[in-house]
């Protein structure tokens, strides 16, 4: 038994998120039933369930891209209502623009939002060091991994410094070694930047690796059925941390609570 388990009841960090029970129908189909749960500013929290639960329908309603018939979501203390300046999305297709090198295309999200001025102003130089992309901003997406293709996208939306940042099972299509070297990526930047991240995973390793907090959710209609606090210690060394004893330990708690363990 994992010896932190469900979420403690204070906590000095401010709410970033507040979902209040929301419930989302499509026809006469619930994909999401009272769905409550608080994510805190500059936290880090995996949202983990069976296919069709409703983990990326939750997702787009916080990202403001769907409404929901019932309950709603505060961001930073204001209803979402819409697309957020302050919310960025990735999602599990890289969706560049195929005709743009990666300089523009990492440029693009900065462009819609606040201009072309601001973007050609702005320096790209340390967000290409820092996702391994120097020396390839003159090349085409057809030109790179899918790795490397998915690793414009985080950067593309993080170019935008969004404070919230959503991640729709961004690896999911990639293969496992391509995954991990992205996981210690995004491990790397959230600990020097410690942005607030929701992440929608499959993956019970990598929602323990990455994560402060897991949020199980049941079969459809989804609902919150626990929320697990990930008590290992920060910074997190992948190596490391998959080595260690606790991280085991909650690997076949959250694969229990899946029905997988």
């Amino acid at each position: 038994m994992v010896a932190a388990g469900l979420k403690p009841v204070a906590d000095l960090a401010p709410v970033a998120i507040a979902i209040d029970g929301v419930t989302k129908r499509f026809g006469g189909l619930t994909a999401l039933e009272n769905v409550t749960a608080d994510i805190n500013d500059r936290e880090f929290v995996s949202i983990l369930g069976p296919s069709g639960c409703g983990k990326s329908t939750l997702l787009r309603i916080l990202a403001g891209l769907v409404g929901c018939e019932e309950g709603g979501i505060d961001i930073f203390g204001g209803r979402v209502s819409g697309p957020r300046d302050d919310v960025g999305v990735v999602f599990q297709t890289s969706n560049l623009l195929p005709w743009l090198n990666i300089e523009a295309n990492l440029r693009l999200g900065l462009e819609i939002r606040r201009g072309k001025a601001v973007a050609r102003a702005a320096d790209i130089g340390p967000m290409v060091e820092t996702l391994g992309l120097k020396g390839f901003e003159k090349h085409f997406p057809h030109q790179l991994s899918g790795g490397m293709r998915h690793r414009v996208a985080i950067g593309q939306t993080l170019l935008c410094d969004p404070r919230v940042l959503l991640m729709d099972e961004p690896f999911g299509a990639l293969d496992a070694l391509t995954r991990d070297r992205l996981n210690m990526e995004l491990l790397r930047i959230w600990q020097r930047d410690a942005k607030t991240v929701v992440l929608i995973t499959h993956s019970i390793a990598e929602a323990v690796l990455l994560s402060d907090r897991v949020l199980v959710m049941s079969e459809r209609p989804g609902r919150v059925i626990r929320d697990v606090t990930i008590d290992l210690p920060r910074p997190r060394d992948p190596s490391k941390t998959r080595e260690s004893a606790a991280f085991g330990e909650y690997v076949v708690e959250l694969s229990r609570l899946m029905g997988v363990g």
